[in-house]
């Protein structure tokens, strides 16, 4: 994930434009605006570390945004809304011919709403007031100001989704999910790793617990379907991603990706991407309940 993307992929328009990009650096203007997200041609696009003045509340209908806090990595395909409060440092790296929308709210807009990453669903309620939102220019949308309160109501009591990637604190365990973020196909045993940490086995696993809530096992498993998400994204094929991911056959990666997501690779993204058109938005994610059984 942290690739340098290809100097030789067509060039695609800005993902914001220069009044967008001026409005997402002040509290000053309206209290919320919002603004579309459009790649012309595959993207491949990284941004590294950085933070906005405002926060913001992103939800991709095409493509797929990877982003890294201070927390752990989301993965967001078609259909997640991802909310990063104002002045959070991240990264972003988008795949694909990347389309949604997203809002950006001014720090004074933000009491009471999370003051931490998170991905939220996605209500009909919302969707539609952001679709208005994204019509007309921040500049001189006055009348749009007076969704406000029902946005702020909205995001303040949507159910957050547990799609992220949580990153250990610990500097060894930290190391491993590195390295395993920059190779999630890597197959060395738990018994390897924690010799390359230099920890015991059963700290490896106790600590890996405590820290994110997974175990190692789980850990490498959602790492490695968060890249599977981006190499679909980027249109690869099942058999190409099951064998570049270290599975050991095409159904076997099938087989762990609809566990998990609960439908093949093909058919969850082409439900994610009609029910992101029509503002009904999938539950489950990467860090969901079942895929930690």
């Amino acid at each position: 994930m942290d690739n340098a993307p290809d100097p030789a992929a067509p060039p695609s328009r800005p993902l914001l434009d220069h009044a967008e990009l001026h409005w997402f650096e002040s509290d000053d203007g309206p209290a919320v605006f919002g603004f579309r997200l459009e790649g012309a041609h595959s993207v491949a696009l990284e941004v590294d570390w950085h933070h906005h003045v405002r926060a913001q509340l992103v939800c991709v209908e095409q493509g797929l945004l990877t982003i890294r806090t201070l927390h752990g990595t989301w993965s967001l395909p078609a259909g997640s809304g991802g909310w990063m409060p104002p002045a959070e440092p991240h990264t972003i790296a988008a795949y694909g011919p990347l389309r949604g929308w997203g809002m950006a709210f001014a720090t004074p807009a933000c009491r009471d709403l999370p003051d931490a990453p998170c991905v939220i669903e996605i209500s009909p309620l919302l969707h539609a007031m952001a679709k208005r939102l994204c019509t007309g220019k921040a500049e001189n949308a006055p009348r749009q100001q007076r969704l406000l309160p029902v946005l702020q109501d909205e995001i303040r009591h949507a159910p957050q989704q547990r799609m992220h990637l949580p990153l250990p604190r610990d500097r060894r365990l930290r190391r491993i999910a590195s390295q395993l973020l920059a190779d999630p196909a890597d197959g060395r045993s738990l018994e390897q790793w924690a010799q390359w940490a230099g920890l015991s086995p059963r700290s490896l696993t106790r600590y890996f617990r405590e820290e994110t809530t997974l175990s190692f096992a789980q850990w490498r498993q959602q790492a490695r379907l968060a890249e599977a998400l981006r190499q679909l994204s980027d249109g690869r094929s099942v058999a190409d991603i099951a064998h570049a991911l270290g599975f050991s056959s095409s159904s076997a990666f099938v087989t762990v990706f609809r566990r998990h997501f609960g439908l093949p690779p093909g058919r969850y993204l082409a439900r994610a991407g009609r029910d992101a058109q029509d503002g009904a938005f999938p539950a489950r994610g990467l860090a969901s309940p079942p895929a930690s059984g």
